[in-house]
């Protein structure tokens, strides 16, 4: 028997190849974790077996599961049925849970303010990282900031957070534990990663309405006309 694994998973895109989506297993994901995560340096996110990712097949394909494989993008939050046939997944069954998105932006120019001050406070504290909660015109809360010091040596931060191998879902996962905003599956997030071409930090803006002015501006700004 071909054995199948059925679990919930975050789409981080096709980073390797245009033919597969890149899963990673958000299963057990709690307000403990993202408490770790948000209050921790960027290593020492570390990607256990919860966060294991996968690179699934979207080629040959039928009917309404061609389709659904084909509406998946990156960010989606993702029920999923997989059958693991010589090791490599495909689907057998797909629904979206949350129609989030993320986006990376790598080389970034005119970084806004909210981050660098940010980035102050975390060399003022001598921290590898610092996270704010930032508000619009009128005082909502309308996104979660992060920054985190690019790393020394082999390490690509932009990229690990891309490729899966740092976990991005533990600081998505925080803002459902705020009593003033609507969980995911209600209002889905746009999650901005931005590696600025001037600064020492690398950028993790998880925004509360994937399509508010907010989203819409960092869109605009960092990723152009297109």
């Amino acid at each position: 028997m071909t054995p199948t694994t059925t679990g919930r998973y975050r789409v981080l895109g096709r980073p390797r190849d245009s033919e597969e989506l890149l899963l990673v297993s958000v299963a057990g994901v709690d307000s403990t974790v993202d408490e770790a995560a948000a209050d921790s340096a960027a290593d020492e996110i570390d990607a256990d077996s919860t966060f294991d990712p996968a690179y699934v097949g979207t080629a040959g394909y039928e009917g309404e599961l061609a389709d659904a494989v084909a509406s998946v993008s990156a960010g989606q939050l993702i029920d999923a049925t997989l059958v693991w046939d010589d090791g490599d997944p495909r689907f057998e069954s797909v629904d979206v849970v949350a129609e989030s998105a993320f986006e990376f932006y790598d080389g970034v120019t005119g970084i806004f303010e909210a981050a660098k001050q940010t980035w102050m406070v975390a060399e003022a504290d001598n921290a590898a990282m610092n996270g704010r909660v930032t508000k619009n015109t009128d005082g909502e809360p309308n996104g979660a900031l992060y920054v985190f010091a690019k790393q020394s040596g082999a390490r690509d931060l932009f990229e690990e957070f891309r490729t899966g191998v740092t976990p991005i879902d533990p600081l998505v996962r925080r803002a459902d534990d705020a009593e003033s905003v609507p969980p995911e599956t209600d209002q889905p997030r746009a999650v901005f990663v931005l590696r600025p071409a001037d600064e020492p930090f690398v950028v993790v803006y998880v925004v509360f309405r994937r399509d508010g002015v907010l989203a819409e501006t960092l869109r605009s700004t960092y990723g152009g006309p297109d």
